[in-house]
């Protein structure tokens, strides 16, 4: 049987990514790489049936009766959401879209009513937001010259963001390619925001990653002082070149500093709970024993970079959880073990629908040893 072009290619996909390791959006690249022919809207087709599929998984093979991937995305295009979310006799975490630890742990933490509202925003799609880049533009300029291009609307509590209604190709534009913008959550924006740095500090991006958070702190920095960017992925480091060319960024190094800095941000590998619904393939590998050794593996990192960090100097704690595991647990745990002291009530953002991701930060000031 020949089945219809966009069928095919989210069944070919489908059944190539159960035989991998790979992230589900690195996979879907890859294979869109591999098959370019594929049309942009075809691709906007196929992208957004794999991801809802792999958001509802255990929920699709709990009402398939075969393992066949047609059978599958067959059910899948049946299914009614909302009387599937009402029956009672479908185990709750399977109905609404999550594994049993998460929804365990979610109900323990949250209580039942706000879980089943996390797991529908959970289970959503995330908004397409951006973040201005001040170097070079303002929010108002960026926002009144794309009025008449897209649906729009400025972020309340992230000043340089703007956040798009629909999906839009923004890699494309020509105000990506001059580096008036990146994209980048509005809770992430806001988390960066933590980091204070004035012209002439010096600031080290321990877990730098692509620099989405150095991008955003950096315009504060006026050029003036010195950015450090650490990772132990290579292969991010050059991506965080490309982007801090592309915005203008000069003053920064990648290297870990010879003398102490004034801030430090570490922004932590984590169960990346607040940000499933970007990466919903995640969700299905996340258990206890897993959360265990993020735990473990925290410590050890804000251990290290704490190294780097002057007395009197300040330390910007972040993940993209929502349990407490990895967020105020943690943040007593460093106040027991490290010369450490709060400067402010941590913050912690939930998943909001149409809205940010979830994210928890502590600022902490690096006490002077007598």
């Amino acid at each position: 049987m020949r089945l219809p072009f966009c069928d095919h290619h989210i069944c070919a996909f489908l059944e190539a990514y159960a035989k991998t390791h790979k992230p589900l959006d690195l996979a879907f690249n890859d294979y869109l790489r591999a098959h370019k022919s594929i049309g942009a809207n075809d691709r906007r087709i196929i992208g957004n049936t794999v991801f809802e599929m792999t958001r509802w998984k255990t929920l699709i093979e709990y009402l398939c009766q075969t393992d066949d991937t047609l059978d599958k995305l067959s059910t899948f295009r049946k299914m009614d959401l909302q009387q599937v979310q009402e029956d009672p006799s479908i185990p709750e975490p399977i109905r609404f879209g999550v594994n049993n630890y998460l929804y365990r742990r979610f109900k323990e933490i949250f209580g039942p009513e706000q879980t089943r509202k996390l797991c529908h925003t959970l289970n959503t799609q995330a908004p397409t937001t951006v973040r201005v880049n001040l170097l070079k533009t303002t929010r108002e300029a960026l926002f009144a010259s794309w009025e008449n291009q897209f649906e729009m609307t400025l972020c309340e509590k992230a000043p340089a963001g703007i956040r798009f209604k629909k999906r839009t190709p923004l890699f494309a534009l020509p105000e990506f390619k001059l580096g008036l913008f990146e994209v980048q959550d509005e809770g992430s924006q806001c988390m960066a925001a933590l980091v204070k740095a004035k012209p002439g500090d010096h600031v080290l991006d321990y877990c730098s990653g692509s620099g989405g958070k150095t991008l955003a702190f950096a315009p504060a920095m006026e050029g003036k002082g010195q950015i450090y960017l650490n990772d132990n992925r290579p292969w991010v480091l050059l991506e965080a070149k490309k982007r801090l060319r592309r915005a203008g960024v000069q003053n920064a190094q990648f290297v870990l500093p010879r003398k102490k800095v004034d801030w430090l941000i570490t922004d932590v590998p984590c169960s990346g709970t607040g940000t499933l619904r970007r990466n919903p393939d995640a969700k299905w590998k996340i258990d206890a024993p897993l959360v265990d050794r993020l735990v473990e593996q925290q410590r050890e990192i804000v251990a290290e970079a704490l190294h780097h960090l002057k007395d009197g100097g300040h330390l910007v704690y972040v993940t993209c959880s929502i349990l407490p595991e990895e967020n105020e647990n943690q943040v007593q745990y460093f106040l027991k073990t490290h010369p450490l002291e709060l400067v402010e009530k941590p913050v912690s953002i939930l998943p909001e629908e149409g809205g940010m991701d979830g994210f928890f930060a502590a600022s902490f000031k690096k006490q002077t040893l007598l």
